[in-house]
């Protein structure tokens, strides 16, 4: 398994916190075999200090490398995360694209050490059971897969451009491919939507709202439009991720979908969030078969 090289992280400049905990986490409740395993961190059960705090206080789970926070309590939260799991992990660099990888490939390879540069993708699949498929958000929306059967799963980052890109489509073309052949066209395919900027929050330009409906299936205009209801400024609109992204899963079979009701602005004590505070941490959505 990949971990982050304990050398990388002197424990004795990093502060003891509780530890993570299940109860930290959101679990899923989607109706899956009981060897999918899944979890969406919050701000709780890390090691992070103020503004990455919880909030306003030491103990948060800052998981983003790249967000201004101390390198040593980010590498410290992610051994935590592993510890919690018993997982090793396909972290990735998210670009906003639709770039899949294969997690297994990414962890084998052995390239995700503390010191080493991810692969630019914004969603991982795998077969093997004990790698992580894991994205980073703070209001994008993360998107867990599986194959009901547990015989793959999968995760993909999903803001507007990666939504508008088809990131979702990708990502569950590419699980179908990690099924037996006979069983991709037939495979019953679940979707977990996490926590990300609401609707009454996620307020946007004509343009966004003009890429969407330019990019939508003729059967899927009316529910697009209605995903967009314009704001007290009359060229700006909220749009509604999640009924974006369901738009995407049905449009490839995954109508067997959960989640999406939490807004990651709304909830400052529990979630991070850009759009809110600019400075703040990332939290991450994991999935993976048990070993």
């Amino acid at each position: 398994m990949t971990r982050l090289d304990p050398a990388s992280t002197p424990r004795d400049t990093v502060p003891p916190h509780a530890p993570l905990r299940l109860t930290d986490c959101i679990v899923p409740d989607w109706q899956v075999a009981p060897r999918v395993k899944a979890l969406v961190t919050t701000r709780a059960g890390g090691v992070s200090a103020p503004p990455y705090g919880v909030p306003d206080r030491p103990g948060g789970l800052n998981l983003g490398l790249h967000s201004g926070d101390d390198p040593r309590a980010v590498h410290e939260n992610r051994q935590r995360v592993l510890q919690l799991t018993g997982t090793s992990a396909a972290w990735l660099e998210q670009v906003h694209g639709s770039r899949v990888v294969r997690a297994d490939e990414v962890v084998e390879n052995d390239i995700l050490n503390a010191d080493s540069s991810p692969p630019k993708a914004d969603a991982s699949v795998t077969a093997v059971p004990g790698t992580m498929c894991v994205v980073m958000v703070a209001d994008c929306m993360p998107v867990l897969l599986c194959d009901a059967g547990g015989r793959a799963v999968g995760a993909a980052h999903a803001g507007w451009r990666g939504l508008v890109a088809g990131v979702i489509e990708h990502t569950v073309d590419a699980l179908r491919d990690l099924l037996p052949e006979a069983a991709r066209a037939s495979a019953d395919l679940r979707a977990f939507l996490g926590p990300s900027i609401g609707p009454s929050a996620f307020e946007v330009g004509a343009e966004v709202r003009a890429a969407f409906l330019d990019a939508a299936l003729p059967a899927e205009l009316d529910a697009t439009r209605a995903a967009f209801v314009q704001s007290g400024n009359p060229v700006k609109y909220f749009g509604d991720l999640a009924a974006l992204a369901r738009l995407r899963l049905a449009r490839v079979g995954v109508t067997g979908v959960t989640g999406g009701a939490w807004c990651t602005v709304a909830d400052a004590a529990r979630f991070y969030s850009f759009r809110r505070d600019r400075v703040t941490g990332r939290m991450a959505a994991m999935v993976w078969i048990e070993p």
